[in-house]
């Protein structure tokens, strides 16, 4: 299968098989040098089971994750997210040309990075059906998904996706290792610790490309120009702060101080009171 219709079967086949397609389906060695890109569906395909809802459901607070239902609803939340980045990424893949072997490259680490959540929301669903959990029975949102609707470039796409939402799950994925840790959750513990460890070489996916694009300009700066409008840097952080893990992926010491630093007015950026 070649890439370009690999992402085109995650975006609008909507069983959760088609969504966890393997990789070795898969043939990387024989990329369209030629696609010249096409628009990306309002929403991803969904089949009944795991389809989007407006429903609000609240994350639970940490203190409550003792509670073993508790635990896997916020592990469901997690899972969530993971659906949703594999069909972000899938659908970078589909709407951007793909015209040099500088395409190619920054084609095939989105597809790397794919791959690793693919692997993350398996371990989800096998946690929690661990603990009495089967993914699709809470509500699913598309937060994520509606925040690269309008992303036109690569750049402001791994604006949003690898320096804000894998930029803030360095953070979630080790404070919530931590808490799993406290609670004498192993399992789940080392399910957040690997997602970790893997965000800080998505985050630097991120940093590489936007390095190399950038330009005589900042790294800062021109990671805020490809912000879309309601989507700020504090959005890029989580309850805790991970600076070493930032550092190993590569991101520099201004724009580690200042994304540490920013401060907005939105409520729902306020982390710590999540606690």
């Amino acid at each position: 299968m070649e890439l370009h219709e690999f992402a085109k079967n995650i975006l609008f086949e909507g069983d959760l098989k088609s969504k966890l397609i393997d990789r070795s389906f898969v043939n990387l060695k024989n990329i369209d040098i030629n696609y010249t890109g096409t628009s990306i569906p309002q929403s991803p395909a969904r089949a009944a089971d795991i389809k989007i809802s407006q429903e609000q459901v609240k994350f639970p607070r940490a203190r409550s994750l003792g509670d073993q239902k508790r635990r896997g609803l916020a592990l469901h939340f997690f899972a969530n997210h993971e659906l949703l980045a594999i069909e972000m990424l899938a659908a970078a893949i589909y709407k951007f040309p793909c015209l040099n072997d500088e395409d190619v490259a920054f084609k095939k680490s989105l597809y790397s990075t794919l791959v690793d959540e693919q692997k993350h929301l398996q371990l989800y669903i096998k946690r929690m059906k661990d603990l009495g959990i089967k993914f699709g029975d809470y509500p699913l949102n598309d937060f994520f998904w509606r925040s690269i609707l309008n992303v036109e470039t690569p750049h402001q796409f791994l604006s949003v996706m690898a320096l804000t939402f894998e930029s803030a799950n360095l953070d979630f994925s080790r404070y919530y290792a931590q808490v799993f840790e406290k609670l004498g959750d192993d399992k789940s513990a080392e399910i957040m610790n690997e997602i970790y460890r893997d965000e800080i070489s998505h985050v630097a996916v991120g940093a590489h490309w936007l390095k190399k694009w950038r330009g005589d300009r900042d790294l800062w700066s021109y990671y805020l120009s490809g912000l879309p409008s309601l989507l700020t840097p504090a959005r890029a952080k989580g309850i805790i702060f991970e600076k070493q893990a930032r550092e190993k992926a590569g991101l520099d010491e201004d724009f580690i101080y200042k994304l540490d630093n920013y401060r907005d007015e939105f409520q729902i950026t306020a982390r710590k009171e999540w606690k």
